[in-house]
């Protein structure tokens, strides 16, 4: 596999992890340049657990960040890489210009509105009560990634006080509908002019995806 930036995300990288916390990796890949014109599409993702590992290809990958997904987004802004190549070195420094207001609005709150409906779902449920928190966190942390990128342009990927979200979380799991009134607080200041654009650059993720495929196209042999 040809694999162009990948590292560590998930509660390790947001400072939440314990003991028993899994490692979950991301990264992205450059299929074969002569695959893409046979019959059959490369497979565009590779995802195994124990451990926990996803490796996306370079197209889908990129589809997915100007979609503004928060998990696929992440590997852009992370602190320390375990593969960092040139062609992924290309990929963060465009990783602004992938950004846009309404599709971080859309992907943030409604991943969080996901989180806030499991958060519900699992009410007055004892045994679901580490699940319920876990629920919680997460939701806490993608309000505070999206308002963030709103406010900034900029993604910090390690929360400022982890201790703090962990309280948090526990408290709403026990009282989920507080959640509320976080979601309604940002969903209030994502509508305020912010430091993002109304559309990505495409252009320059479809320039990068062709350096990509250029530098992984080996000609047929005679």
């Amino acid at each position: 596999m040809n694999v162009l930036l990948a590292g560590v995300v998930g509660s390790t990288a947001y400072g939440l992890a314990h003991s028993g916390s899994d490692v979950d990796r991301l990264g992205m890949f450059a299929a074969p340049t002569r695959e893409l014109h046979g019959l059959r599409r490369p497979k565009e993702s590779h995802v195994t657990t124990r451990p926990d590992t996803t490796y996306h290809e370079a197209a889908k990958a990129v589809r997915l960040m100007l979609a503004c997904n928060p998990t696929a987004g992440e590997l852009l802004w992370l602190e320390e890489y375990e593969v960092r190549t040139p062609l992924g070195d290309e990929l963060v420094g465009l990783r602004r210009s992938l950004l846009w207001e309404r599709g971080v609005r859309n992907a943030y709150l409604g991943y969080a509105t996901q989180q806030f409906g499991k958060l519900r779902s699992r009410e007055g449920d004892a045994d679901g009560r580490a699940r319920a928190a876990k629920n919680a966190r997460h939701l806490v942390r993608l309000l505070a990634q999206a308002e963030e990128l709103h406010t900034t342009g900029h993604l910090t990927v390690r929360l400022a006080d982890p201790e703090r979200v962990r309280a948090l979380g526990e408290e709403l799991a026990d009282e989920p509908e507080r959640a509320a009134g976080l979601l309604a607080r940002t969903e209030d200041r994502l509508r305020a002019p912010g430091a993002l654009p109304a559309a990505p650059d495409e252009d320059a993720a479809e320039a990068w995806l062709h350096r990509v495929r250029a530098a992984h196209y080996t000609p047929p042999e005679d």
